[in-house]
Formats: structure tokens, sequence, C-alpha cells
């Protein structure tokens, strides 16, 4: 059984959530257990925001797995103040990663480093320029 309230969560932002039996398309999510679990210990707020920062920035649609779903919310948790400050940058920031490309990578490096720490890692580095370390070097 779905929870409820990861069902009436998930529709503000357009994302449909079903059976975890069924391979999900753009949009769509089978990683419901994790959001129940995500609203139950980090909140109602936090989850809502690591669902916008996901739905409502291009290209991350495919990142509602449990993988995605997770390195987002340790980025919201490590960058809390400034998406505070300003909310819009956040999601112009994260509209210009090409994140679904990075998860990708992040799923090359299984079996020697867990996929969500490593796709961390990568988004954090680009964060990172943004957010308060601009000289970071250019290769």
């Amino acid at each position: 059984m779905i929870d409820p309230r990861v069902i009436v969560l998930c529709e503000e932002f357009g994302i449909e959530v079903i059976e975890s039996t069924s391979y999900p398309k753009l949009g769509q999510t089978r990683a419901h257990g994790t959001i129940r679990h995500m609203i139950e210990t980090l909140g109602h707020d936090h989850t809502r925001m690591v669902l916008m920062t996901l739905a409502e920035t291009r290209n991350n649609l495919a990142l509602l797995d449990e993988v995605g779903l997770w390195m987002a919310s340790d980025m919201v948790k490590r960058f809390a103040p400034e998406i505070e400050k300003n909310a819009s940058l956040w999601l112009d920031t994260w509209d210009k990663m090409p994140v679904g490309f990075l998860q990708s990578r992040a799923h090359e490096l299984r079996g020697a480093v867990k996929p969500r720490f490593a796709l961390g890692g990568m988004v954090y580095l680009m964060l990172r320029q943004v957010f308060g370390q601009p000289e970071l070097m250019e290769i």
C-alpha cells in the first residue's frame, strides 16, 4: 500500500507514483518507500524541497529513484542556508546541471562506490562552484 502522504506530495509536482514492480517513465517514481521514509525522518518540508528540486528542473525527472532522491536530499541538507537565501538560484543551478548524465556515470562505479555518494560528490562540486567556491579548477 502506497502511503497517501507520498501520493499527495508527489501529485503537487506532477510526479506519478507507481507500484515498485513497474518500470518508471520520466515523471514517475516507484521509490514511494524512500519518499515515505524521508517524510518520517526528515520532515514534510525537507521532502517537499527534494521533490521540487528534481521535478521543477530540466533533465532531472529520471532521478526520481532511490539514488537520485537520497542524493538530492543530501544536497538540500548541505545547502539549506543557500536555498533559504536564494531558492531561485538553487533551482536555476539544478536546471543547468547534467544530473541525469552524472547519475549514469555514478552507476558505472557500482561495486566500488555507492552510486548515491558518487553522484553526490559530482553534484556537490558543481553546486560549490555556484554556492561558495567559484575558484574550483577548470579542466
